[in-house]
C-alpha cells in the first residue's frame, strides 16, 4: 500500500477549542466528501491537552495533497482558524502499511 499522509498538531489559544473544532470539523468533511485524491481525514482531540487537535491525512500522493492545500475550504480554514492557533506543526509521511479489521470499510 502506499500514500502521502500528514499528521498536522495544532496547539490552540487556551478556550478556542470549540471554535476550532467547529472550522476544522467543516474543513475535514469537506475535503473527504469533495477532494477525490482524499483517502482519510481524521480529527483527534488529546485527552490530556484540552487546547491540543492532531490531523491525520491520508492522500492519493503528494500532488492530491498539494491540491488539497490550494483549494478553496482549506484556504478559508487556513485563514479564518489563524488567530486561534499558537504553534502549528506538520510531519509529512509515506504511508506504507493501513491495518484494517476484515469489517472496516
Amino acid at each position: 500500500m502506499s500514500g502521502y499522509a500528514i499528521i498536522v498538531d495544532f496547539v490552540l489559544v487556551p478556550g478556542k477549542q470549540a471554535d476550532f473544532r467547529r472550522l476544522v470539523d467543516e474543513n475535514a468533511r469537506t475535503s473527504s466528501n469533495s477532494e477525490h485524491g482524499c483517502r482519510h481525514f481524521d480529527v483527534l482531540e488529546s485527552r490530556e491537552q484540552a487546547d491540543r487537535i492532531f490531523l491525520y491525512e491520508v492522500y492519493d500522493d503528494r500532488a492530491a495533497f498539494e491540491a488539497h492545500v490550494q483549494s478553496p475550504h482549506f484556504s478559508k480554514f487556513d485563514r479564518e482558524t489563524a488567530h486561534l492557533v499558537t504553534n502549528k506543526s506538520v510531519i509529512h509521511c509515506d504511508l506504507v502499511y493501513r491495518g484494517r479489521r476484515p469489517d472496516d470499510n
